[in-house]
C-alpha cells in the first residue's frame, strides 16, 4: 500500500476513535481495535478489549461527557504493522462538577487485518496537564 494512504488511514482511525468516544458510540471504538489488543495505562495491569469494553459501556451509560484531541506527532508504516505517536489531551465533565483534564503521550501499535488499519497494542500516559 501507498504510505500516504496508510497515513491518512491511521489519521482517520484516530479521528473516529475520538468522535466516537465523544458520542459515547462503543460499537464503533470496539470495531477500530484488534481482538487481541494490550492497553497500558499508569497504575493497573495491562488490559484487553473485554476490559476496555466494560469500561467503556459503563462510561457511555453514565452521565460522563467526554472530548478529546489528539496532536499526532509522528507515525511509521512498515509492512503490516504502524506505530503513531501522540499528545493526547481528554477532558471528562459531570454535571455539577469541575471538568478534569488529563493530558500526555501515547505510543500506539497498529497492524493492518484484513485492509483495515487496527489498535493492537497501546501506552497511554495520560495524567495532569503539564503546568
Amino acid at each position: 500500500m501507498n504510505g500516504r494512504k496508510d497515513e491518512d488511514e491511521i489519521r482517520a482511525l484516530v479521528k473516529t476513535w475520538l468522535s466516537a468516544t465523544k458520542a459515547g458510540d462503543t460499537a464503533t471504538v470496539l470495531g477500530l481495535m484488534a481482538d487481541d489488543v494490550v492497553f497500558l495505562v499508569p497504575g493497573k495491569p495491562p488490559f484487553g478489549k473485554k476490559e476496555f469494553a466494560e469500561a467503556a459501556r459503563a462510561q457511555a451509560d453514565s452521565a460522563m461527557q467526554f472530548d478529546g484531541s489528539s496532536e499526532i506527532l509522528e507515525i511509521t508504516v512498515a509492512g503490516d504493522w504502524a506505530y503513531l505517536l501522540s499528545k493526547l489531551s481528554v477532558k471528562i465533565t459531570v454535571a455539577g462538577e469541575q471538568p478534569v483534564t488529563r493530558s500526555g503521550h501515547t505510543l500506539t501499535i497498529l497492524t493492518r487485518r484484513d485492509g483495515k488499519w487496527l489498535l493492537a497494542r497501546d501506552a497511554n500516559l495520560l495524567g495532569p496537564p503539564e503546568k
